[in-house]
């Protein structure tokens, strides 16, 4: 005959259960607590994060792992870490294993790819400036002996060899300033100094087509480095003359304008040249709209108003154009 259970032990065994219960419930909300704080540190963490099954399944991910769930359609739990490319990106893959989980993360590491791209172009382009410098000056030397004693029919040939040796010793110049960085030699100077160096600059710059400069030619004082602003400048015209040599109308028009302020001085560049491509580039070492460009033009020009204290950007409006900010006073 079975036991018959006392109402103590019955009181007690219900006491248990329900001791057991508010155990269960506690255990869950600490579990859940904990398994919240890992979400929220995981999200929290600058790069994707996935944790793995076994078998490959999502056991857990960010929402930077989210937005990049075709990066990891090319990722095997086989792979040690490594560099990937994906979407004009790079990404360092970083895994670790623990117990039956695999953790995966992805850090966007473009920016410094860039930079490391840039500083190797930089130091490739400045050997190469130093090897042709040179050649280029002997070359320069003996045209200008040349057009001393060229009959009078052959100087217009001589005059565009000049013309390309210009060219290049700019973007020799251009080179070897964007490797070593921008120094200014700042002094008071008159804008009439850099109008007439600007003038003969554009003498120099070979184009086929009409096209007018105007040019603001009231004299007022700054205060720079007259040699990097003449290159500030001339950057912005001869890039506003190749817009204008591909534009399909004969003729052009170029204006450099000049805006009085309380602290600055603002200049503004316009050109009827063809419209600007890709406007995230502009500013973009190495990287030109342009057959001609080396991509060094504007981001020295912007380096030189930086330099100056001074800002360059687009101009709002229709109209296509630059603006250039450079101080009164540094």
């Amino acid at each position: 005959m079975a036991e018959m259970v006392t109402p103590e032990e019955l009181q007690l065994l219900i006491q248990q259960t329900f001791k057991v219960e508010d155990d269960f419930k506690a255990l869950k909300k600490s579990y859940e607590h904990l398994q919240g704080t890992i979400e929220n540190v995981v999200e929290f963490l600058p790069n994707a994060i996935w944790i793995l099954e076994s078998e490959g399944t999502v056991f857990l991910e960010n929402s930077k792992a989210k937005e990049l769930s075709s990066l990891l359609e090319l990722l095997t739990l086989e792979e040690d870490d490594n560099e990937i490319s994906f979407d004009d990106r790079y990404f360092l893959i970083k895994k670790s294993n623990y117990q039956d989980k695999c953790l995966l993360s992805a850090t966007d590491i473009t920016e410094q790819k860039r930079k490391e791209n840039l500083a190797t172009m930089g130091q490739m382009a400045a050997h190469l400036s130093h090897e042709i410098r040179n050649p280029i000056g002997s070359i320069s030397l003996l045209t200008s002996t040349l057009m001393k004693k060229v009959i009078p029919k052959n100087m217009p040939i001589v005059f565009e060899i000049q013309k390309s040796i210009y060219r290049i010793e700019r973007i020799i110049k251009s080179t070897l300033m964007f490797s070593k960085g921008v120094k200014t030699n700042m002094e008071r100077i008159s804008w009439m100094k850099i109008y007439d160096e600007l003038n003969s600059a554009i003498s120099y710059y070979s184009y086929a087509k009409d096209i007018e400069f105007i040019i603001c030619d009231e004299d007022f004082e700054l205060y720079g480095d007259v040699d990097l602003l003449v290159m500030l400048f001339s950057n912005f015209i001869f890039n506003a003359i190749d817009a204008i040599e591909l534009d399909e109308d004969d003729s052009g028009v170029i204006e450099l304008l000049h805006v009085n302020s309380e602290k600055y001085h603002r200049f503004e560049i316009y050109d009827s040249g063809v419209a600007i491509e890709n406007k995230k580039m502009l500013f973009e070492a190495f990287k030109s709209t342009k057959e001609k460009g080396n991509g060094l033009g504007l981001i020295l020009s912007k380096q030189i108003a930086q330099a100056h204290g001074g800002e360059v950007g687009l101009c709002d409006g229709e109209r296509k154009g630059f603006y250039v900010l450079i101080p009164k006073q540094l």
